[in-house]
C-alpha cells in the first residue's frame, strides 16, 4: 500500500490554531493507481498532496506511508521517506536566475549527497538525463536557458520534467496543467501518466480540468470543505455528482449517485476534528 489514511485531520500548515484544511480523511491508494483530485478551490486538494508527501502532519488521526507511519520516525528517516514521493506544486520553485539543466537535476537531489549538488551547480551532473527529460515535453531546446526567461507553461512543464529524473515511487502533482493550452494540457497528462506506468509509480493529480479527470482516470476523488464528498471509479461518478460538488449554493453530495430527491451534506466529522 502506497498510502493509508484513517481519520486525517489536518490544520493548515503554520496555523495551529486555524480551522481544518482536511477533516476525517480516510483513504487508501495501491501502489500503481492514478488517481485524479477534484473539487473547488479551497477544498483541501493541494493540502491533501501535502500530507501524503509528509510535508504536513496530521493534528489527529492515523497515517501510512509506504507501510512506514511518518510521524514516529526520526526525522533523517522520514526525510528519506519523503524522498520516495515526489511533490511537484502548481508553481515549481526555481531561481529566476538558474538554468533550466539545473532546475531539472533538482528532481534528483533527495539521492545526492551535499558535495554531488553542490558540484552538479558547477558542472551540471547528467545533463544527458535532463535533456532527455525536458525532451518528452518538446523543451529539449531550453536546457542551458534561463528560467526567468521561460513562460509560465514552459515552467510548469520543467517542474514535470524533474519528476522524470526522480526516483520516486509516486508522483504527487498539484495542478500541472493550469498553465497550458489544450493541446499540451493533454500531451503533459500524457506523458506523466505513462511514466508512472512505465515504472509502476503511483501518481495522483489534482485537476481544475473535470472532463480531463473524468476521461483520462479510472479513479477520481472529490473533495470540498476538506472532506472527501465522494471516492469512486470514473464511470460510476454522475453528472449531478460533479454539478453539486462545484455547486456554491448548499453543501456538496456524499455519494457519486445522483439522487434528486436526497438532501447532500457532507460526511460528518471524527471527534479528533
Amino acid at each position: 500500500m502506497t498510502y493509508l489514511l484513517q481519520d486525517v485531520c489536518v490544520r493548515h500548515a503554520g496555523a495551529p490554531d486555524a480551522a481544518f484544511a482536511l477533516r476525517g480523511i480516510t483513504l487508501s491508494i495501491r501502489q500503481g493507481e492514478q488517481i485524479a483530485l477534484i473539487g473547488p478551490s479551497g477544498a483541501g486538494k493541494t493540502s491533501l498532496l501535502h500530507t501524503l508527501a509528509c510535508a504536513l502532519q496530521p493534528a489527529s488521526g492515523s497515517i501510512s506511508v509506504f507501510d512506514a507511519e511518518p510521524w514516529a520516525l526520526s526525522s533523517q528517516a522520514r526525510q528519506k521517506l519523503r524522498s520516495q514521493s515526489f511533490l511537484a506544486p502548481q508553481t515549481p520553485p526555481m531561481p529566476p536566475r538558474q538554468r533550466v539543466v539545473n532546475a531539472v537535476l533538482a528532481g534528483a537531489l533527495p539521492h545526492w549527497s551535499v558535495w554531488q549538488a553542490i558540484g552538479s551547480l558547477i558542472r551540471p551532473r547528467d545533463p544527458q538525463a535532463a535533456f532527455l527529460a525536458l525532451q518528452r515535453f518538446n523543451l529539449q531546446d531550453k536546457l542551458y536557458a534561463r528560467v526567468d526567461r521561460l513562460s509560465g507553461g514552459e515552467r510548469q512543464r520543467c517542474g514535470m520534467a524533474r519528476a522524470l529524473v526522480s526516483s520516486a515511487r509516486a508522483f504527487l502533482v498539484d495542478e500541472p496543467l493550469s498553465a497550458l493550452d489544450p493541446t499540451l494540457a493533454l500531451q503533459t497528462l500524457a506523458v506523466l501518466q505513462q511514466e508512472a506506468a512505465r515504472r509502476h509509480a503511483t501518481l495522483v493529480c489534482s485537476l481544475h480540468q473535470v472532463e480531463l479527470a473524468r476521461g483520462n482516470f479510472t479513479r477520481l476523488i472529490g473533495l470540498r470543505d476538506g472532506a472527501i464528498v465522494f471516492d469512486a471509479a470514473s464511470a460510476d461518478v454522475s453528472d449531478a455528482a460533479i454539478a453539486a460538488l462545484y455547486d456554491n449554493r448548499r453543501p456538496a453530495a456524499a455519494s457519486p449517485i445522483a439522487d434528486d430527491s436526497a438532501e447532500p451534506a457532507l460526511p460528518a466529522l471524527p471527534p479528533g476534528c
